[in-house]
């Protein structure tokens, strides 16, 4: 999924680290090896120009700087250099008495392009002798993987949305055979960051989801449990529990949205329950919301015919002239 995963740092290391350290001294006695703390760095980027950060680690501490170049590998990157990303310098420097440094990089706000998933790969020239060739062979390469970044904005998910759901593909409404539909969403007037979702799957059930907004990096989506979907009878055309299927995020796959892309992927535990006891699960769902502008909510309604409880044709600000008026003929 386009997962986004902040910059990992290797537990393993973690231990070879501590394994030798005596903290009365800054020289040790274990092997010396210089790597990238990981093969992989995930990061977005922002209009702010904001450096991120690719670690560097040594096994082991020294009494002096140590310094080592870094070079950018073209093969089966991207990102071009100098138009979608800059290092800051092609040296990184582990200062006397400390394991770590930094390879700084800025992505180039402008030149990303919102559905990009930009990519690069780096070498760090270290001299054999401290070159890992055991475990960790090749960890003197990592692979840099950025794109771009969208301040959090909440109206992004406020109007006219087309959702794709496998719940509907394998349960579709007796009423309704398709796994698509166009469906209104509108801002909670009292509940902060939260969405609403007006006949999310089937009609006449709305539900709820909260955008999180405390990091960035992680821009994840959570909803409040034993939300209704639909009554039984309209989707299994039996009654299994109290007609109600229920609803929530997945505990097991993450739920997210991107502000760039105006989209929301929501894995959905569909559930039973009977005065308030579990009698089943039906399943985990993979939902796709993508948000479109009013002008095409209309013309997926006119020429694919889209389900959907509701018109974009009703809305206030569709113009009411006579293309609107000969849109329904």
């Amino acid at each position: 999924m386009r997962r986004i995963t902040a910059i990992l740092c290797a537990t393993a290391l973690a231990g070879l680290f501590a394994a030798g350290c005596n903290s009365d001294k800054k020289t040790y006695s274990d092997a010396e090896y210089i790597m990238f703390a990981d093969t992989l760095s995930t990061n977005m980027v922002f209009p702010d120009g904001a450096y991120f950060s690719i670690p560097v680690a040594s096994t082991v501490a020294c009494d002096y700087d140590r310094t080592f170049a870094v070079e950018v590998i073209d093969q089966g990157s991207n990102a071009i250099e100098g138009y979608h990303y800059r290092l800051k310098s092609n040296t990184i420097t582990i200062p006397a008495g400390e394991r770590t440094a930094n390879v700084e990089v800025a992505g180039i706000y402008d030149h990303i392009q919102d559905t990009d998933s930009l990519g690069f790969k780096l070498h760090l020239l270290v001299p054999d002798q401290v070159r890992w060739t055991g475990l960790y062979a090749g960890s003197d390469y990592t692979k840099v993987v950025f794109y771009k970044g969208c301040d959090y904005d909440l109206d992004a998910f406020d109007g006219w949305c087309v959702v794709t759901s496998l719940l509907l593909y394998d349960y579709p409404s007796a009423l309704d055979q398709n796994y698509q539909r166009l469906i209104l969403t509108e801002k909670h007037p009292t509940e902060p960051n939260t969405i609403i979702l007006h006949d999310f799957l089937y009609d006449g059930y709305d539900v709820t989801m909260r955008l999180t907004n405390d990091d960035p990096m992680e821009p994840v989506i959570e909803m409040d449990e034993d939300q209704v979907l639909s009554d039984e009878q309209t989707v299994f055309g039996q009654i299994n529990a109290d007609n109600k299927i229920l609803g929530t995020v997945s505990p097991y796959y993450d739920s997210y949205y991107n502000t760039c892309q105006k989209y929301a992927s929501i894995w959905l535990y569909v559930y039973l329950k009977d005065l308030g006891t579990m009698v089943g699960t039906v399943g985990h769902y993979y939902n796709v919301l993508e948000w479109v502008s009013l002008e095409e909510a209309v013309r997926l309604k006119i020429e694919n015919n889209m389900s959907g409880a509701r018109d974009p044709r009703d809305d206030p600000d569709y113009p009411r002239n006579n293309q609107g008026n000969a849109d329904r003929e």
